[in-house]
């Protein structure tokens, strides 16, 4: 019995090849919501980030951990050689698709709010903006400004030299710039223009609605052919507030209103017999609504009943 659990420990201090499957199921547990973040933010679908991170699984099992220096820069590799290719059949899978095509909401945690810059990067916003990216300039973008991966790290990731990532990482730091929110929006802005939204939708108030409406409001909504959206953007304060006094008015009384996190911002949820109908974000630009984005797709509501954890 003794020479059986000697044995034993010898093989544990030696990490036998029957405790490596579990040292790698720990790593990849430990790092597992920073993977997830970082899939979601470069493919903005929560359904194909769990595809990347099932095949970050799969190729991190097959590791010899003995030549891994750092896990986590290894997983955040793996991961990230999965994406660009994903955002390519992504790609053809939108043109196809019926109607604007919006990111897939999170019902998010409270800590993601507190982390004002991670709550920046994966907002409805944000999202739009990285989708005017090419594959390999969202990866670095994502790693470098989001995740502040170093230069090197970022060149095995995307198997170019750091010469050029440094090059895309400023091109696309340049691109990001001129199209994000023009000033920082704190979640207590948005806060405060979604409950004004929210009366004036209530009430049919349109005065109220062009109130808090910038000029050039734009409002796209996914319905993803299976759910009534509008099928292109509606741009104009005027155009918009009208389109929703008149939607809202006809389905008065059978939905209910209620603020979420999501996204790492307030945003509403719009349920109808205790099923979500409509999860819809907003855009802040100078303390008015610049966007409204209204996901009705149910394909992309599944992950808004359950709080994702999301980490940097």
């Amino acid at each position: 019995m003794v020479g059986t659990s000697q044995t034993a420990a010898e093989d544990r201090g030696r990490g036998s090849g029957r405790d490596r499957p579990d040292l790698a199921t720990e790593a990849f547990l430990a790092h597992r919501n920073l993977l997830f973040t970082v899939a979601y933010e470069m493919l903005g679908s929560a359904a194909d980030a769990e595809d990347v991170l099932q095949e970050t699984w799969l190729r991190w099992a097959g590791v010899d951990l003995d030549t891994v220096r750092d896990q986590r820069a290894y997983l955040v590799r793996i991961t990230t050689r999965q994406a660009p290719g994903r955002l390519r059949t992504l790609g053809r899978r939108r043109e196809s698709y019926v109607g604007p095509w919006l990111p897939e909401p999170l019902l998010t945690t409270p800590d993601v709010a507190e982390d004002v810059e991670l709550a920046d990067s994966v907002s409805m916003a944000m999202l739009l903006v990285l989708e005017t990216l090419t594959p390999t300039e969202r990866a670095v973008f994502v790693l470098r400004e989001v995740f502040d991966v170093g230069y090197d790290e970022i060149a095995e990731a995307v198997d170019k030299s750091q010469a050029a990532v440094r090059q895309i990482a400023h091109r696309a730091r340049a691109h990001v710039a001129a199209r994000r929110p023009r000033g920082a929006v704190s979640a207590a802005e948005t806060r405060d223009a979604l409950e004004a939204f929210r009366r004036a939708a209530e009430t049919g108030d349109l005065q109220s609605l062009l109130d808090i409406l910038a000029p050039d409001v734009v409002l796209l909504g996914d319905g993803g052919g299976v759910k009534q959206a509008v099928q292109r953007p509606v741009v104009g304060a005027d155009k918009v507030a009208r389109l929703l006094v008149a939607g809202l008015g006809r389905i008065a009384g059978r939905l209910s209103l209620r603020p979420a996190q999501v996204n790492g911002y307030p945003a509403l949820i719009f349920r109808q017999g205790g099923e979500i109908d409509t999860v819809v974000a907003v855009r802040i630009d100078d303390g008015l609504i610049s966007g409204l984005y209204a996901v009705r797709n149910p394909e992309k509501l599944s992950h808004m009943e359950r709080a994702t954890t999301l980490r940097r």
